[in-house]
């Protein structure tokens, strides 16, 4: 394993900078900002149901609505494929999905065909005119999780099954419910064909727009060189922005098959009905300990969904759920079947955390369960089971290598300061009150930083230094760490530093701003650059000096610990979190200040998986949480007190001894509510509660 030296000192607080600061002021310009000379403006007429077969699609209508100049289907764009998928676990071969369907329907709200109009309102009125014949039919596979067969699977296997019949067992049986990518800003596209150069520009929401302007020029048949991908600001992305889908890839196609400039905008409607979702899985597990309570066995069946067609990351929520178990802690045994399959209904994809939060909250219930099972504290119970510090790096059981982390000292930090003993006694005194109180432990980890990424760096003579890097940013304040990463490298100031990302004109590669990876790889890219830079300086080499490269590392893996105290109100089932701490061991911070704020928006994301967030489709696949006023998302009143603290073990597979920091709210915090609704409802028994923990099924759950 590689072993860096990280940056002496860390930085204890750096000011956004004011590209940062502007997105904050309502002074950031976004793809829906966008208005170029000549530009039409297109609206796609969708399929109504999955499984109907398409007889006709009548444009005559349509093409009478005034501003209405096209409509395009198959016929004249051509039969396009989606691109291929992330094949990191195999794929059952021969999987092809259709950019538009013009014999059968795989899922409500798929494209069918195109409307081109001078106006976003005539567009839309052209859509709704267009006239749909189709026979009614059955969709193979409705629902998540009906028999479909795996599209994609994984098995771990690790030591032998123990034989001691001693063996004290304990099995839950979860569900992590889809829910929605609610970026403050829906997906939006504009492409423009230059007659003048003979090539695409595409202005859109990535978060890799290498791999997209790779995708769009693969689609249109088109060299690279033709192909630019501008990805401005974007707000919010959580996964959902990382794969291209079939709308921005049409809106490509029909850019170059008009020869003009077209763009569209989805509306929150179409984000819910069709936009790439998060989660969904059914997740059973089993859980053998000795009369010491030491972990014997793990077995896991992991079940993930996937929607009607396969987004570019599809596989790896999968992936990640059966590779992170058994999280933080030492096992001789453990025994891992997952399958994603597919069905009638959108697409599912990566989303914040993607297969992290299902890890830690299948092992963090299990944990809790066997800890009431055997009548030991479920702290302690953790204690005799985490990996030593003295231990790293350690190879987990199913094949990963934690490099360095001491979870020990998470979980003694968090019983600290949220004082656990006291806390427990005080939740006897008031249970002999009558109320319905739980104490909730979760320890997570996350891997994160692995692979590539580009940097260049140049120095010029008047001292300035411009920063090039793959990785473009979503809101994070990527602008801000990388500045004061190149400044504290080169002994300059950050507003000497001017950073560029987001525009494949850069000339520069890049996987992309995905996998809490941006300051491990991306930061390590533009530090080494900066030492080769300053090593040639010192040469004396003259300015300007300009290096570029690709940084290549190793996984690191952040980890933390979550502690809450619940009270469900025992007339209503209302939950309320009266405490919550929460320490984090990301590594080496660059941007405490930026930190926060990324471990603060993915505890609001993870709150509302653990509490409010489902979406629900009847038994024919229509959505029935199609707007706000049917899925609910928390608010800033939903948000409790929170008492963060960070712990550093640094990372050893990068310079900067970074780790991934933007995940661990979604991952840790359920797993914890889930073990403190456990633990206040226990004075009735052993309960078994779904995600989200919903009043009412906290209510019914007494009975």
């Amino acid at each position: 394993m590689m072993t860096h030296q990280p940056l002496p000192s860390t930085p204890t607080f750096q000011p956004l900078r004011r590209e940062d600061t502007r997105l904050l002021t309502g002074a950031g310009s976004y793809v829906a900002d966008l208005r170029l000379p000549g530009m039409l403006h297109l609206a796609f007429v969708r399929a109504g149901q999955a499984g109907a077969r398409l007889r006709h699609i009548g444009s005559e209508v349509a093409r009478q609505v005034p501003g209405v100049l096209h409509v395009l289907g198959a016929t004249e764009i051509g039969a396009h494929q989606m691109p291929p998928v992330n094949e990191m676990l195999p794929v059952t071969p021969g999987l092809a999905f259709p950019l538009l369907t013009h014999e059968r329907t795989d899922y409500a709200g798929q494209p069918l065909a195109l409307v081109i109009a001078t106006s976003a309102q005539a567009a839309m009125a052209g859509a709704q005119a267009v006239q749909v014949d189709f026979e009614e039919g059955d969709a193979a596979y409705v629902a998540d999780f009906d028999n479909a067969p795996a599209a994609t699977q994984v098995y771990h296997q690790h030591g032998s099954a123990p034989a001691d019949v001693t063996l004290q067992c304990v099995s839950v049986q979860l569900d992590s419910p889809r829910v929605v990518a609610m970026a403050m800003e829906p997906r939006a596209t504009v492409a423009r064909w230059s007659l003048d150069a003979d090539e695409l520009t595409v202005w859109t929401g990535s978060q890799a727009p290498t791999r997209a302007r790779a995708d769009i020029a693969g689609v249109l048949g088109l060299p690279l060189a033709q192909v630019r991908v501008i990805s401005p600001d974007v707000g919010g992305a959580f996964g959902a922005k990382a794969s291209v889908c079939p709308e921005e890839l049409l809106v490509a196609l029909a850019a170059r098959h008009l020869k003009a400039c077209v763009r569209w905008v989805a509306s929150r409607s179409d984000e819910f009905t069709l936009g790439l979702q998060g989660r969904g899985a059914r997740l059973g597990g089993t859980l053998a300990l000795d009369a010491q309570g030491r972990f014997a066995s793990l077995t896991a069946d992991l079940q993930f969904t996937l929607g009607a067609w396969m987004p570019f990351s599809a596989v790896m929520p999968l992936r990640n759920a059966a590779r992170i178990l058994p999280g933080p802690y030492r096992l001789g045994h453990v025994a891992i079947a997952g399958r994603a399959q597919l069905s009638s209904l959108a697409p599912v994809s990566i989303y914040r955390g993607a297969g992290r939060p299902e890890a830690a909250l299948l092992m963090e219930t299990l944990v809790d369960k066997a800890a009431r099972a055997s009548g030991i504290d479920p702290v302690e119970l953790r204690r005799r089971n985490l990996v030593q510090a003295d231990a790293m790096p350690w190879t987990t059981p199913t094949g990963e290598v934690f490099d360095s982390g001491n979870y020990r000292q998470a979980l003694d930090h968090a019983c600290q300061r949220f004082d656990y003993a006291g806390e427990r006694a005080a939740q006897i005194e008031r249970r002999a009150r009558g109320e319905l109180l739980g104490i909730g432990v979760a320890l997570y980890v996350e891997p994160c930083g692995q692979g590539w990424e580009s940097a260049r760096v140049t120095l010029a003579a008047d001292g300035r230094v411009t920063v090039v890097s793959g990785s473009p940013a979503q809101g994070q304040g990527h602008l801000t760490s990388f500045a004061a990463i190149a400044a504290q490298a080169l002994g300059r100031e950050p507003a000497q530093v001017t950073v560029q990302c987001g525009d494949t004109a850069l000339e520069l590669d890049g996987i992309g701003a995905l996998a809490s990876r941006s300051i491990a790889i991306g930061g390590s890219a533009i530090l080494t650059a900066c030492r080769e830079v300053l090593a040639r300086q010192q040469a004396g080499e003259a300015l300007p000096i300009t290096a570029e490269l690709r940084f290549q590392s190793d996984e690191t893996w952040s980890h933390g610990c979550v502690m809450v105290r619940l009270q469900i109100d025992r007339d209503t089932g209302q939950p309320a979190i009266e405490r919550l701490v929460w320490v984090d061991d990301a590594g080496r911070i660059i941007s405490p200040v930026l930190a926060r704020g990324q471990l603060l928006g993915g505890l609001a994301q993870g709150l509302g998986q653990a509490l409010m967030e489902r979406i629900v489709h009847d038994a024919h696949g229509q959505l029935l949480s199609g707007s706000l006023m049917d899925y609910a998302v928390p608010r800033a009143t939903d948000m409790p007190p929170v008492e963060i603290d960070s712990l550093c073990s640094p990372a050893t597979t990068n310079p900067l001894g970074a780790k991934g920091v933007g995940e661990a709210g979604c991952i840790g915090l359920p797993a914890a509510l889930m073990n403190a609704a456990r633990d206040a409802l226990s004075v009735f028994g052993e309960r078994e509660l779904q995600l989200p923990l919903r009043a009412e099924s906290l209510w019914q759950a007494r009975y």
